[in-house]
Order: C-alpha cells, then sequence, then structure tokens
C-alpha cells in the first residue's frame, strides 16, 4: 500500500498566518480543513508564523501547542511588510522537510516559492492558490515579483495544484498548460442573531444597514462603494467592517473619501457576535472587488440569508448565480444604480434574501471539500 493511501495520513499546513484566525479567508480555510481532517482520524500540523495579528495586538490570540486536536507550531518569522509571509514559509518548509509528514500542504503562491524544499526530502506537495496573487495592488516591486516566482515553483513542483475558482484553473491552463483540481471553498450554515451588541455599539436595526465585510485593501474595491453609497438617496447607514493587511495608507484614504457623510461607519476588525449580528441583520451585503480567488465572505454572507450586490468578475458571479446582484467591476455609476433600485426596492431584497441560505449551504459543502482534498493529496483527483 502507497503510504498516501493509508488510513491515517500525517499532514503539515503552512502559507496561513495563524490559527485559530479570521485574519484572512486563508486562515478560514486552512482552520476548517484542519480541524475536519483530525476529526476523520487524520494528524495535522499547522505552522503558525509568530508575531501579531494584523489588524492590531488587542485581536491577537495567545499562542497554544493544540487547537481542535490539530497540534500547532509556531516558526520564526521577521514580522514586516513584505518579509512576514517570506521568512516563515522558508523556516516552515525546513521544518516540514524534516518532520515525518506524508503530506505538505502549501497555501498561496507567496510560500509556494518555497516548496521544492519538502519536495527535496520526498515529500508529497500539494498547493492550494487562493488567488492570483502578485496582481493584488498592494503587492509592487520585489514583492509582486518574488510571488509570481512562487506560482511557477508551484507549477514546476506541487503534486497537484488545488484551485478554487475556474478562471484561475483556465488561468494556469493557458499559462502554464498545468492541469489543476477545482475544489472551491465550503461554508456552515450559522445561527442568526439578532441585532443586540450593534444596537448597543453603533446603533444599527435590523436592515437599517448596507454591509461591506471584508479586508481594507484596494482589491475588494471598497473605493467604488463608498462614492456610489455618497451619491446614494437613502437613510440606510453603511458599515465597513475589516482591518487593514499591510493596507494603512488605503484605509486612510478611505476614511478621508468617507468623511463628511454621518451615514458611513468604520467599525475596524471583527469577529465573533459583532460579526455575526452584523452578517444577520444586514439589509444588503455588498462586495465590489476587482479581483477575488473565492470570496469567503460572499459565501459566508449568503448563509445567512442575505440579499448580496457584487461585482460581475467571474469569481463572485460563479459563486451567486442567479441568486445575487451583479454590477458591472469598476463602474460607479453601475453601483449606484443598483445600490438606489434595492433601497427603493424591499420586495426585491427579500425575494434575494428567501433562498440566499439554502442556495449556497447545498452548493459549498465542508464536507465535500474535504473528502476531495484528501483525494488529491492521495492523488485520485478526476
Amino acid at each position: 500500500m502507497s503510504k498516501y493511501n493509508k488510513q491515517r495520513l500525517n499532514i503539515a499546513m503552512l502559507g496561513h498566518k495563524r490559527i485559530p484566525s479570521r485574519e484572512g479567508g486563508i486562515e478560514i480555510v486552512v482552520e476548517e480543513l484542519s480541524t475536519r481532517m483530525v476529526n476523520k482520524g487524520h494528524k495535522v500540523t499547522c505552522l503558525n508564523r509568530s508575531g501579531h495579528h494584523v489588524s492590531g495586538n488587542e485581536f491577537h490570540i495567545k499562542s497554544t501547542k493544540q487547537f481542535k486536536g490539530v497540534k500547532i507550531k509556531t516558526v520564526p518569522t521577521i514580522n514586516k511588510k513584505g518579509l512576514a509571509a517570506m521568512t516563515s514559509s522558508v523556516a516552515a518548509s525546513i521544518i516540514a522537510a524534516f518532520g515525518k509528514y506524508d503530506v505538505v500542504h502549501y497555501h498561496a503562491e507567496g510560500p509556494c516559492a518555497m516548496i521544492w524544499i519538502p519536495k527535496l526530502f520526498g515529500k508529497r506537495c500539494i498547493a492550494t492558490i487562493h488567488g492570483i496573487d502578485w496582481a493584488r495592488t498592494k503587492w509592487q516591486g520585489f514583492a509582486k515579483k518574488y510571488i509570481k516566482f512562487g506560482e511557477k515553483m508551484a507549477v514546476k513542483y506541487a503534486d497537484e495544484i488545488i484551485v478554487l475558482s475556474k478562471g484561475v484553473q483556465d488561468y494556469f491552463q493557458n499559462e502554464y498548460n498545468r492541469k489543476t483540481v477545482y475544489i472551491p471553498n465550503g461554508v456552515n450554515k450559522p445561527e442568526i442573531k439578532p441585532a443586540d451588541l450593534i444596537a448597543k455599539k453603533y446603533g444599527l436595526q435590523k436592515n437599517s444597514f448596507v454591509l461591506f465585510l471584508a479586508r481594507l485593501v484596494p482589491e475588494k474595491g471598497l473605493q467604488y462603494l463608498i462614492e456610489a453609497f455618497k451619491q446614494t438617496e437613502t437613510n440606510k447607514k453603511l458599515v465597513i467592517a475589516g482591518g487593514s493587511s499591510d493596507s494603512d495608507d488605503f484605509m486612510k484614504q478611505m476614511k478621508d473619501m468617507a468623511a463628511g457623510d454621518s451615514r458611513i461607519i468604520f467599525t475596524g476588525f471583527v469577529q465573533g457576535q459583532i460579526l455575526d449580528e452584523l452578517y444577520s441583520n444586514a439589509y444588503i451585503y455588498c462586495l465590489p472587488s476587482d479581483l477575488e480567488g473565492m470570496p469567503l465572505s460572499l459565501l459566508e454572507a449568503m448563509s445567512y440569508g442575505n440579499c448580496c450586490l457584487t461585482s460581475d468578475i467571474a469569481e463572485c458571479a460563479e459563486v451567486v448565480e442567479d441568486k445575487a446582484v451583479l454590477f458591472y467591476k469598476g463602474n460607479v455609476a453601475s453601483l449606484q444604480e443598483k445600490l438606489e433600485e434595492l433601497c427603493r426596492h424591499p420586495e426585491q431584497v427579500e425575494q434575494y434574501k428567501k433562498g440566499a441560505a439554502d442556495f449556497i449551504c447545498n452548493k459549498y459543502d465542508w464536507d465535500k471539500v474535504v473528502q476531495e482534498t484528501l483525494e488529491a493529496y492521495r492523488g485520485e483527483s478526476r
């Protein structure tokens, strides 16, 4: 029997910042995969970066050696923009190479620059490409080139490449003639919460606000939403929930742009009950992204039964199909038109809300994602 077909695999995961954490979509994916694989009887070690939460020390969770049965190892990291991912992936790759792991699972393109290290030691290496990261606005110069190098190393050395969207699958086929395995993310059906903490803290009631909940980085398109909302006649508020991710200058620009409109509220990074309440009570959830891998926040918003308004990029359109409202990417006038229409017609909003949760939870199931990922580990993907 091949060591990859044995009942209990020993798996290392790296490329994320740290778990448990909601610092980004990758952290949510790694947590879901690793904890569910442990529940299936596999051994999983997550190689966490050292350092503090990207949105501030107040959100930092004390490091632990175990989380829900997942072994946690914290690796040395230089905590500076552009260096944190690189240095932690070098350290994690060396640890993975010398560890008794059957499979080393890399997450994101940048960390894949070091995928050759465990490969050199005979490890089976899997890469999940969460998006074309070198195209993100925040990365310039050397950082952009390094991430593109990571993409090329994944193409060359990964035993399997997992992609989250058909668009990224087409990209790898056209650019590198490299076959990939399409395994989108999953989503859990949540408990809907009444507006309690958000009423006390921000004066928000059910259906009183449009919600943007994502990292505050340029490719998420927040600049279009603020401009469109400021021109929209409505007594709804715009709630902007999320922290920066090596993007403090952009956050300042957005706050300057919103200045003077008392309807716009910045909450900063949110988690726990406040996050649940924001999703549970939004009138509309809006994700105006220019670039996505697979937007977990969009899946989450629909799982709470939200009417979603998103840009028409393939990665978002694939997710929502005809169960949400699309506008032309980067087009403020198109976004404003859709916002005003939905604010004027609550009956349309209710119609979209009705079927959203069942649709998205049936379409994107974490148990199926885990099973297909394990098949990729074993070389059984179709």
